[in-house]
């Protein structure tokens, strides 16, 4: 039973969060919420996930102000950033890069300190967004043992690879290459230095139980509240009809 990357990554990313108990997902970020919905359907309603894009019942009434305060309060075991760059150690960048301006920063440093576990998860791995160091540093992957940091990185996912985060060498490891993929390609396309083993396994593939409920429960759930991915991973599977 053969897999879309898309569920390919949404099944690497529940290993990855594993038995936390609550797990957040911001806005525009389907791939991470097809992976809590996946939990939550294999282990009857658990983790708690909270969505931030939510279409309907949304309990955000204030938007982000009530993850923050979560946050603040520990109440966050897992949660996800991305960059307009990554490096080597972590750091992310999510305001300038090649001279382009982007969105900016808004909470990802005090969602990197704060949340108890991040997953920095990125589809395009490239030289352009794996650098060997980032223009600008929004939020920095590792602090220095009097700055008080109750979380950070744990991993960085990409559409080549997962690579494990070594917190006391402030290195990122190699864990696995996805199917496509080859450790070379990675090597390549990669523009920080990281550890490896001399063999690297291949990422494995959902499960056929895995598939069948990425699907079916998981992606009408997925279409609620990202209708156009879920169209385009399932189409007619994620009952929603034509944009």
């Amino acid at each position: 039973m053969s897999c879309a990357k898309e569920e390919l990554l949404a099944g690497c990313i529940a290993r990855l969060i594993g038995d936390a108990r609550h797990v957040a997902v911001g806005a525009a970020s389907p791939i991470p919420a097809m992976a809590v919905f996946l939990l939550r359907e294999m282990n009857r309603g658990r983790p708690r996930v909270s969505l931030l894009q939510k279409r309907s019942g949304n309990p955000f009434t204030e938007g982000s102000r009530e993850l923050f305060d979560q946050a603040g309060q520990g109440r966050i075991d897992v949660f996800f950033l991305g960059g307009a760059q990554i490096d080597g150690e972590a750091n992310i960048n999510l305001v300038r890069a090649e001279g382009k301006r982007f969105p900016g920063s808004f909470g990802s440093a005090y969602m990197y300190f704060a949340a108890k576990k991040t997953i920095l998860f990125r589809e395009e791995h490239s030289l352009r967004v794996l650098v060997k160091k980032v223009e600008f540093v929004s939020a920095p992957g590792w602090s220095p043992p009097e700055v008080e940091r109750h979380g950070g990185p744990v991993a960085l996912l990409t559409g080549k690879a997962l690579f494990l985060w070594q917190k006391e060498r402030r290195r990122f490891q190699l864990q696995s290459v996805h199917p496509g993929s080859s450790a070379e390609d990675v090597r390549a396309n990669t523009g920080f230095s990281y550890d490896a083993p001399a063999l690297v396994p291949r990422t494995p593939e959902p499960t056929a139980d895995e598939l069948v409920l990425l699907r079916g429960s998981v992606a009408r759930v997925i279409g609620e509240n990202y209708p156009e991915f879920a169209r385009r991973v399932w189409g007619a599977l994620a009952g929603v009809g034509p944009a």
